[in-house]
């Protein structure tokens, strides 16, 4: 099949619509922002890392990548991370005891959130309070609610917040929207989109550095207001594994799903969401499941299965497939391909039964062979499947690069506050109707589900 490199800068722009609405639009006005804290189009962007774990070192990895950013700040609950940190800024950052103070320093203009799923709300909203620019990790938030708080604050303080579903910002996911805006897919009623994984490190059953203990971690700064008041090493380092933390795969894998999934399709959350969940292999280790199934039905007409768990990877591993009656669109594999629909009538074994005059006078009808037996008239080229790649699809450099480009244009990002908060809103859906066993409803005039 042909394949096509992307080159990203083709992608640079792109249309907005689906992230915002009325009823929760993002300000984008300037006059919110002091000209002391806001970057001009020149500037090098300095900024603070709140939690310096493994995803936080990725991030600083990426950052390398991408002109006209410098680490100045950093904070975490464990010193050993912060150790490593300071390996890898050349030791030009600077150590802060807690995220306060690290908000407070006046050369940090904007801030990274990569802090456990509890604590996201707390350290967003007072970064934006104290005046930086946010990119907060997925999920956003750890409650529905919250996403509205952090929206609402965000507003306010007229601050850019980005959230890190990074796909989002690939030129494979913007190509593959492109697709399904141009029709080409036909009617698209159904989407499957899966994560699975099959190795204790993929269910998040992480190392434990040797030297953790009471006096190396700060279990309060880690805790905040949650109640488990020992220290406990597993819960530190192993926190996805916990409900008290964690919303588990939902929160963890579906939201970026979700995200890709509400770009492409232009949608905002579904009207229902229906899901499963089990812990069925992991039991020593978590109190969330380690399967998951969702079902989730869109009002703009149709339907998503997600599918988690991490007790396989051999089948689709991890992706989507967009199914329209025209094609399929498969987003994976560091790239997008299109498979055009060959599929056709054959009522062959129904009309056998009909007496030998019908079915001569059924067949000879043009209209019945075009559709039944393409095979025996001359019919237009059906063209083969098409796949697109993109070097480097995966890493967060371009979703980085749009925070930068809306830190120093005050223009929205791709992943904003209201974004980052309806994928966030369904991946708690999910759960809650795992828990509860019963389908919830979303309330889209308010942005939040349905009372009962």
């Amino acid at each position: 099949m042909p394949k096509r490199k992307l080159n990203r800068r083709e992608f640079i722009k792109r249309s907005a619509a689906g992230t915002a609405t009325a009823s929760l639009a993002i300000n984008t006005a300037t006059t919110f922002i002091s000209n002391a804290q806001s970057s001009s189009a020149n500037s090098r962007v300095n900024v603070g890392f709140i939690g310096v774990g493994a995803r936080a070192h990725q991030l600083m990895e990426d950052i390398r990548n991408v002109p006209g950013m410098e680490i100045v700040a950093i904070c975490d609950a464990y010193k050993g991370r912060l150790e490593r940190a300071m390996e890898r800024t050349g030791g030009r950052a600077k150590i802060y005891p807690n995220h306060k103070e690290l908000l407070a320093a006046k050369d940090v203009d904007a801030v990274f959130v990569v802090t456990p799923d509890h604590l996201h709300k707390t350290h967003v909203i007072d970064a934006v309070t104290a005046g930086k620019d946010v990119y907060c990790e997925k999920p956003l938030t750890y409650k529905i609610e919250e996403g509205l708080e952090v929206i609402a604050a965000a507003n306010k303080h007229g601050r850019i917040v980005q959230v890190g579903s990074q796909g989002v910002s690939s030129a494979a996911q913007q190509k593959a929207r492109e697709i399904i805006a141009s029709g080409r897919l036909g009617q698209i009623t159904m989407v499957r989109a899966t994560n699975h994984r099959n190795t204790a490190s993929g269910a998040w059953i992480y190392p434990i550095p040797p030297d953790a203990s009471p006096e190396t971690v700060n279990w309060e700064m880690f805790r905040g207001s949650t109640g488990q008041k020992t220290y406990s090493p597993e819960r530190f380092f192993r926190w996805r594994c916990y409900e008290e933390y964690s919303g588990g795969i939902a929160t963890d894998l579906y939201v970026h799903l979700l995200t890709t999934i509400h770009y492409v399709m232009n949608a905002q959350a579904p009207d229902t969401v229906m899901a499963m969940g089990q812990l069925y292999r992991w039991k020593e280790s978590r109190d969330v499941p380690d399967t998951l199934n969702g079902l989730l039905q869109y009002p703009e007409g149709f339907a998503v299965n997600l599918s988690a768990t991490f007790n396989n990877e051999a089948v689709n591993e991890r992706g989507f497939q967009i199914m329209g009656t025209e094609g399929t669109l498969e987003i994976g594999g560091k790239g997008v391909t299109f498979t055009p629909s060959r599929s056709y009538d054959d009522n062959g074994w129904i009309v056998d039964s009909w007496p030998s005059k019908l079915q001569k006078a059924y067949y000879s009808d043009p209209k019945v062979i075009a559709a039944e037996r393409p095979n025996r008239q001359a019919q237009k080229v059906l063209s083969g499947q098409e796949r697109w790649e993109e070097i480097g699809y995966g890493d967060a450099v371009p979703h980085i690069q749009n925070f930068v480009n809306a830190i120093k244009t005050r223009q929205q990002p791709y992943e904003n506050a209201v974004v980052g908060h309806r994928a966030a809103a369904v991946a708690h859906m999910v759960n809650l109707s795992a828990k509860y066993k019963r389908p919830i409803f979303w309330d889209r005039d308010k942005d939040n589900v349905k009372a009962d």
